[in-house]
Parts: C-alpha cells; sequence; structure tokens
C-alpha cells in the first residue's frame, strides 16, 4: 500500500466499460475494489447503457458509480485504481477509446485535489450525463452545491438521452 492513513473519507468512483463481457468487467473491478486494503465498497450505482463520448466511433459503454469508504490519501486511492485496471487487462491506446474497465476517482469527500497524475473533483464530471446520472444513485452529499443542484445539473445537461438503464440492480 502507498502512502500513509487518513481519517476515513468518502469517495465516488466512476466505473466503465465497452469491451468483451462489459457486465463481468464491472463485476470483476467492484469486487477487486472490495477486496483491498484500507477501501470498504458502500455501494453501488445502476449500470446505464451510454453512448460513447469523445471518440464516438466505439460499442456504448456500461456505466455506474460505486461510493467507497477509504484511509488511503487520495493519489494512493489512485494508484489502487490504476493496479485494478491493469489487473483486468485495461490498456490505452486511443484517448477516449474502448477500455476494458475505466476507474475514475470522481470525488474524495469535500478535498479539492490538484497534482501531476490528479484532479479532484474531476475536472470534466459535471459535462458527463453518464457520470452523474448513476452519481445520484450513490451520492450521500454534494461539495459544489446541495443534491438539488446536481439534479438541476443533470435536467440540463448534454447527452443524458444516450444515458440509458441497463440493469434496475447493482451488479
Amino acid at each position: 500500500m502507498n502512502g500513509r492513513k487518513l481519517a476515513e473519507v468518502d469517495a465516488y468512483i466512476g466505473l466503465g466499460t465497452n469491451m468483451g463481457d462489459r457486465e463481468r468487467h464491472l463485476r470483476d473491478a467492484l469486487a477487486l475494489l472490495g477486496e483491498r486494503s484500507g477501501i470498504r465498497l458502500l455501494r453501488a450505482s445502476a449500470v446505464y447503457e451510454t453512448d460513447p463520448v469523445g471518440f464516438t466511433e466505439q460499442p456504448a459503454f456500461l456505466n455506474m458509480v460505486a461510493l467507497l469508504r477509504t484511509d488511503l490519501p487520495a493519489e494512493a486511492l489512485l494508484d489502487e485504481l490504476l493496479d485494478i485496471e491493469r489487473t483486468l487487462g485495461r490498456t490505452r491506446d486511443i484517448r477516449w477509446g474502448p477500455r476494458t474497465i475505466d476507474l475514475d476517482l470522481l470525488l474524495y469527500g469535500t478535498a479539492k485535489v490538484k497534482t501531476e497524475r490528479l484532479d479532484v473533483p474531476h475536472p470534466r464530471m459535471a459535462e458527463r450525463a453518464f457520470v452523474l446520472i448513476p452519481l445520484l444513485d450513490v451520492i450521500d452529499f454534494e461539495p459544489f452545491a446541495e443534491r438539488g443542484a446536481l439534479r438541476e445539473l443533470v435536467a440540463h445537461i448534454e447527452g443524458k438521452d444516450g444515458v440509458k438503464r441497463w440493469s434496475p440492480t447493482t451488479l
């Protein structure tokens, strides 16, 4: 484990996949998150099938958001997420391209973290319906306003028509 232990923090992780057995990749990522020292998986959103963003000539994604409780520093949590991606066969060939799994640290408590490797809250989170819609399923707090502001943001965000509930229950 990297870094020193801290008081526990709630962190929100975006998960996405559009290659191979997409459901299995999400299930495996959640299982691996739950097995890591210093990380407890509290709950996960429903699964949503979403249109690709950025590089659009690729299959649809399955996306979800997980709420974790961790005593790891933000960069150590990022290291764990990257290790899980590698374990599940993630390669980075095309920016925003196809992937077996993508794990993004969206929120780390109410902290703002900006380093060479990490920018939290996630800088493009408020522009992405495929993040905000599943985030509504699990969020306990809203660091930039109250939960109602998040609902208002989702109501007006572009691309929400490309986000469809795929599984009514979590994996």
